[in-house]
């Protein structure tokens, strides 16, 4: 056990981890130089994005300077905030962390909330500094950055590397053995393991990774899930050194898999702990909670026809991500689908792209809302993550909604622009701190259902793409809100309703007719869109009939031959607007995330 040190490397996306992960593989001789990059991150969306989505876990061995054989167990963890709950259990099984900052782009959001959660698990943190190979690399203004905002001794202590070209990578290998302390556990205890990611495969049912906190497990040992407890046998145990390699043994200190023929995936849930069946650890290691998601939304396929496709298609992705939460439900306009909870933002367009990529389907998403806690006037109190299931309005006494602590990290020049975004959300100010590097950290309790429609774009446009997000849930508060719905040509469209601000009610209102307006297409009739709260149409666009020219026929004659053909045709309108039947696009619905775009 002296001789294991465990870590995980902390970073913001696009600062180059998994560029890191590689070269530490590559200069402890797991993978080939020159060989497949990003290495760990093994879905194509992961490569794209740059983004890792699914925890990975790689076994080194590695030889230091006082000759002595060392196993460096690296957890890569997912970088952005809808992952948060994941990323805390995979620090949880770490005794450090690798802190890594662009020096081109200095400490930003993802990397500060990160951090606190590694410091708050009193992991030691080493500081490195990538890209200083690159001209526009700042490393003294970074190292400055680094203790002023995030806290941590620097101006010693930190690496200067280049992950790309692998300057300095022997170094950060050695730091790890020198610097990170090993784990301190006792083997012959009753056993008791966290887990900290878990996926299906189709062949050997649930996989679990997970760390030893202290005893042993082996291969045919019964074992209980503690949160569930569900008891199965040990099936397979291994490790991955890059690829699965199976082992007899691992005890306190050791990373690994473990699989033993468990079908039902919602037995086995990140952050649980895994002991014995008999004589087994009466505590549950601290910090396990239940996921909830903070993000719905409706999915329903272009063609009903893929209906049960789209079934079958959540759910396998909902066995490899047990986060996916999801029900069936019905509406008029776009037929049957299903209602999907998600951690965020992310997850939901991650979710999308691989049903539409790895299934071939074709989808219509609704708007995304959050969960509102209603108070009727009976006393009840009711969840609300539907706006079609919100109650009359005069049944309800008050409506809650969630809001969440966001910390925005801008360079100075932007923060005009982002305070008046902030504001115009509804925000209310709680910090603003001037740091080294002309930093500027602000502080916002924000309504979590405002930065879903448009928020991060707009943030991006006004700091040119410099500024970046992290925010925390808090509690939910009373907000005057209403449900806004969509009639088209007088018939509720109740996928395309949301629940809004009153005093933003008819702004939004106006906008969002006018958007769907420009995106139904003309018909041989009048199509009316309209705005409403309640029975009070609030806004209203026409979106005008195609005409056939009646008279292209007359050539002279009487006026009045041109005025029958004329009036003929308008009697002819007005049968076809009252048994008219409107087809609405996918943009109709892309439309309400747009809202005030231009």
């Amino acid at each position: 056990m002296e001789n294991i040190r465990n870590f995980a490397i902390i970073a913001h996306i696009d600062h180059g981890k998994s560029t890191l992960a590689d070269r530490l593989m590559e200069n402890t001789g797991l993978i080939k130089k020159g060989g497949a990059e990003q290495y760990l991150d093994r879905m194509d969306i992961e490569r794209e994005k740059g983004i890792t989505i699914k925890a990975q876990t790689v076994r080194m061995p590695f030889k230091a300077e006082d000759g002595k054989n060392y196993i460096l167990n690296l957890i890569d963890t997912p970088g952005h905030v809808d992952f948060s709950y994941e990323v805390s259990r995979a620090l949880a099984a770490c005794e450090g962390a690798l802190l890594l900052v662009d020096a081109t782009q200095g400490v930003e959001a993802q990397t500060l909330a990160n951090a606190y959660l590694a410091i708050d698990q009193g992991l030691e943190i080493i500081p490195i500094i990538n890209k200083v190979d690159l001209a526009s690399a700042r490393p003294d203004v970074i190292i400055e950055e680094i203790e002023e905002i995030v806290g941590v001794p620097a101006r010693e202590a930190a690496l200067s590397i280049s992950a790309k070209t692998g300057i300095g990578t022997g170094e950060v290998l050695e730091a790890i053995v020198k610097r990170i302390p090993p784990p301190k556990a006792d083997p012959d205890a009753p056993l008791s393991a966290l887990i900290f990611d878990c996926w299906y495969d189709s062949y050997q049912g649930v996989i679990a990774l997970f760390r030893v906190m202290q005893g042993r497990v082996s291969p045919g040992m019964k074992i209980k899930f503690m949160a569930t407890g569900a008891v199965y046998e040990v099936a397979r145990l291994g490790v991955f050194s890059p690829d699965a390699m199976d082992i007899k043994e691992l005890s306190a200190g050791d990373v690994g898999f473990l699989a033993g023929a468990i079908r039902e995936i919602r037995d086995v849930h990140v952050g649980d702990t895994i002991t014995t069946a008999k004589d087994g650890a009466t505590e549950q290691i601290p910090g396990f909670r239940e996921i909830q998601p903070m993000v719905f939304a409706g999915l329903y396929p272009a063609d009903n026809v893929e209906y049960s496709e789209l079934r079958d298609a959540i759910e396998k992705l909902s066995l490899n991500d047990a986060s996916l939460i999801f029900e069936p439900e019905s509406s008029p306009a776009l037929g049957f689908g299903f209602r999907c909870g998600f951690l965020g933002l992310l997850h939901m367009e991650i979710i999308q792209e691989r049903l539409e990529r790895e299934f071939k389907l074709s989808l219509i998403i609704t708007a995304p809302t959050v969960v509102y806690k209603v108070k009727t006037t009976k006393g009840e109190v009711l969840e609300v993550h539907n706006p079609s299931a919100l109650p009359d309005a005069q049944n309800i006494d008050h409506i809650e909604e969630p809001y969440i602590r966001a910390q925005i990290h801008t360079p100075a020049e932007y923060v005009g622009g982002i305070l008046a975004l902030c504001l115009e959300k509804r925000g209310i100010q709680k910090e603003l701190h001037y740091y080294a590097g002309n930093r500027v950290i602000l502080t916002f309790d924000l309504p979590l259902n405002e930065v879903l429609l448009d928020f991060f774009g707009k943030l991006k446009t006004i700091s040119r793409g410099y500024a970046s997000l992290d925010y925390e849930p808090l509690d939910y508060k009373i907000s005057p809100l209403v449900r806004l719905n969509i009639l088209i040509n007088g018939d509720p469209v109740d996928a395309l309703s949301m629940i809004v601000h009153r005093d933003m009610a008819y702004e939004r209102g106006r906008d969002l007719a006018l958007r769907i307006k420009r995106v139904i297409p003309r018909q041989m009739f009048e199509v009316d869109v309209q705005a409403a709260i309640g029975g009070r149409v609030i806004a209203r666009e026409t979106v005008k009939p195609m005409r056939k020219n009646v008279t292209a026929k007359c050539y002279g004659g009487d006026i009045t031959r041109k005025r029958k053909l004329l009036e003929k045709q308008k009697e002819g309108k007005k049968r076809m607007k009252r048994l008219g039947r409107v087809d609405i696009p996918q943009e109709a619905f892309l439309a309400i995330l747009s809202i005030k775009e231009e």
